[in-house]
């Protein structure tokens, strides 16, 4: 195998096999370039630009709500709730079921809800979910693929149902993560963003279809409404992170101010006890991202607070090599046999699946092309920085 080595940014380590990632000829990722642009935005101007906004779609008599917040509980969507309450706004807010719902999950869900908010959940069916959960392991190397799509899904059906046109999402991940600049700028979510960063990995929804018995009919909530009726409607998501900055760390701060519960300890594979708190099977997601693409979530929180100034390069490049990649037997108290449990795969069934996803330029290999572990399972990159 031709010798390869990972191109990391020289501001931050994330690697150039990110997708939608570019580095440039002085070798600054897009990540970074985007976040040194928010110098100069004017965040005054922008709130009252947003303020504007809310009033236009505030019902004026009280017959509806004002807007809906897409929750799940977590640091990001309890800070869009707060922010939402503070202007004034009565918003409904809506969860897509996660994969594998925690306690802790469960327990800032009812946090908030305390907040003083209406709140509705959709539950999809979940003996079709575990069969999307399958094959979308299988196909594309993602257990948690049903997520990804209800979480934008859902809320925007609800919108159409309800007739409350307006939906406040987060950040723009192309923006905090690094993404076209087109993208990153863009301060709506619809159906373009969602097909091309949505995390479908090239799997189209109605790619389900006759697949293991599934039917049109029980992919309603995995469906995007038509343009037809998103135009009769008259609905548009914006993103609170183009009108306000950005910053889990400081959101999960006004979050567990206003009683979200954080872990005991630091979270399996991150670098931090405050996000990812919901859904057991983000660990095996963030693992099969480390597998394809060399970093994992330790990587994405290290390379944000880099920029953000609170961390320096040097130790963001050790601590993630002590906690990017460990292979998942546990998270947040499950174990990796109880993860996957529900989608009857044996842990010796998924570790084949993860062996067929692995990019193996990215990691060490023996003299017969085969992956080296050591005795936990982890692998070894080729390199961890541009020396």
């Amino acid at each position: 195998m031709a010798d390869y080595r990972l191109q990391y940014c020289r501001k931050c380590i994330m690697p150039s096999t990110k997708p939608d990632l570019h580095i440039d000829d002085q070798g600054v990722c897009s990540a970074c370039r985007h976040f040194e642009q928010r110098k100069e935005v004017d965040w005054d101007a922008r709130k009252n630009e947003l303020k504007a906004i809310l009033e236009k779609y505030r019902s004026k008599d009280g017959s509806r709500h004002d807007c809906i917040v897409p929750v799940s509980g977590g640091k990001d969507s309890t800070y869009q709730v707060i922010r939402m309450l503070e202007l004034g706004m009565n918003p409904l807010c809506v969860t897509a079921t996660t994969d594998h719902l925690t306690d802790i999950g469960r327990y800032n869900i009812q946090n908030l809800k305390n907040l003083g908010v209406d709140y509705v959940e959709v539950t999809v069916n979940p003996k079709v979910r575990r069969k999307i959960n399958r094959i979308t392991l299988k196909q594309v190397g993602d257990l948690i693929w049903p997520e990804h799509v209800t979480i934008f899904t859902v809320p925007v059906r609800i919108a159409v149902q309800t007739g409350i046109p307006l939906l406040i999402w987060g950040e723009n991940a192309q923006d905090e993560y690094g993404g076209p600049a087109g993208n990153a700028q863009k301060n709506v979510l619809d159906r373009r963003w969602l097909e091309e960063f949505g995390g479908l990995l090239g799997l189209r929804v109605s790619d389900l279809i006759g697949q293991d018995g599934i039917e049109k009919k029980d992919l309603i909530y995995y469906t995007y409404p038509t343009d037809e009726e998103l135009a009769r409607s008259g609905v548009t998501g914006l993103y609170l992170g183009y009108y306000m900055p950005w910053d889990g760390w400081t959101n999960a701060f006004l979050a567990s101010a206003h009683g979200m519960k954080t872990y005991d300890q630091n979270i399996e594979g991150s670098l931090g006890n405050y996000e990812n708190l919901d859904n057991a099977l983000m660990s095996l997601h963030d693992y099969f991202k480390f597998l394809k693409y060399g970093f994992g979530r330790a990587t994405d929180l290290a390379c944000m607070q880099v920029r953000r100034g609170r961390l320096t390069r040097d130790d963001a490049m050790t601590i993630t090599q002590m906690h990017d990649g460990k292979f998942p037997r546990t998270y947040l108290g499950v174990s990796i046999e109880e993860m996957l449990a529900p989608i009857e795969i044996s842990v010796e069934d998924f570790v084949n699946v993860c062996d067929r996803f692995t990019n193996k330029k990215l990691f060490l290999c023996d003299s017969k092309g085969e992956l080296i572990k050591d005795k936990d399972g982890n692998l070894t990159k080729v390199n961890y920085d541009n020396a």
